[in-house]
């Protein structure tokens, strides 16, 4: 049995412990209510973004921008967002056992496919098992805004219109509410759902003509899906972080609970130990 001295020790540092989980606990609420923001108020200009984007495309049937035009898929690229950092629960897991999961099953060679990876977990994940990573960046805040990831979104986009993929596909874990994430995987490149958002009816004339337009704006619209599923992402990765600290301060707290039931009970065993010993040393002089 433990001493009293090595259960007072662990009680001492699991309440320590418990000090730095319910800190960082609510560190990440406070992260989470400015993630939940951004990725709510980035939703307008998305939905704007497919609108247009759905007007031209469907208003001039006659264009013929690459990234409108399905080909032989010879290779396929992978978004694959993830944190920096872990402690977060299983938000990290999901989305990673998702693709690897997916590449497993779809590709038979190495040379079938290419990894973008968006944050730092991800990326040792798939440097570990020597998986193909074309393009990665480390280091994002916590609020990242899209000048951070530019160069890569666009370079991943140029990858596509260049040919060096002929599939893109985005893999995040969706924000649904605090308790609630979803593994997401969503085609962006070729872009085929253009039908679907052009149902607002809003007309449009433009200048100086829709096929310079689509020119600039299709890249545009790639590149916004990757920032808005980034946001929507970091909202999931501070809202596990945040439901993870908790599970451990309640973990805590009743580890505490039993420690100090344990102490008790040894401080009283050596009590009567002691008052035994005293009892015993008095008959003993009579």
């Amino acid at each position: 049995m433990a001493s009293l001295r090595d259960i007072k020790a662990r009680i001492q540092s699991t309440t320590k412990m418990k000090q730095i989980t319910k800190a960082m606990e609510m560190v990440s609420a406070s992260k989470l209510s400015k993630a939940e923001m951004n990725a709510k108020q980035f939703v307008p200009y998305s939905e704007k973004m497919q609108e247009v984007v759905g007007s031209i495309a469907n208003g001039n049937k006659s264009a013929k921008h690459p990234m409108l035009q399905e080909r032989d898929v010879k290779k396929t690229g992978y978004v694959v967002i993830t944190s920096d950092r872990g402690l977060a629960g299983s938000y990290n897991n999901s989305v990673l056992r998702k693709v690897y999961q997916t590449i497993n099953e779809q590709h038979s060679s190495k040379d079938e496919y290419t990894i973008i990876a968006i944050g730092r977990v991800g990326y040792d994940f798939f440097k570990k098992r020597n998986m193909p990573i074309a393009k990665n960046i480390t280091g994002l805040g916590d609020q990242p805004d899209f000048a951070d990831i530019k160069a890569i979104a666009s370079g991943t986009v140029q990858m596509f219109v260049d040919e060096e993929i002929d599939k893109l596909i985005l893999n995040y874990s969706h924000y649904i509410n605090v308790i609630s994430h979803e593994v997401t995987s969503k085609q962006i490149l070729p872009i085929t759902d253009v039908e679907t958002q052009s149902a607002y009816g809003s007309q449009y004339e433009y200048e100086p003509d829709q096929e310079q337009i689509l020119e600039v704006l299709l890249p545009q619209y790639a590149e916004s899906l990757i920032y808005g599923a980034l946001l929507d992402g970091k909202a999931s990765e501070h809202a596990s972080r945040m439901t993870a600290m908790r599970s451990a301060t309640d973990n805590a707290d009743e580890i505490i609970d039993d420690l100090s039931l344990s102490y008790n009970r040894a401080r009283q065993a050596e009590i009567t130990q002691e008052i035994t010993e005293i009892i015993g040393g008095v008959a003993a002089l009579e």
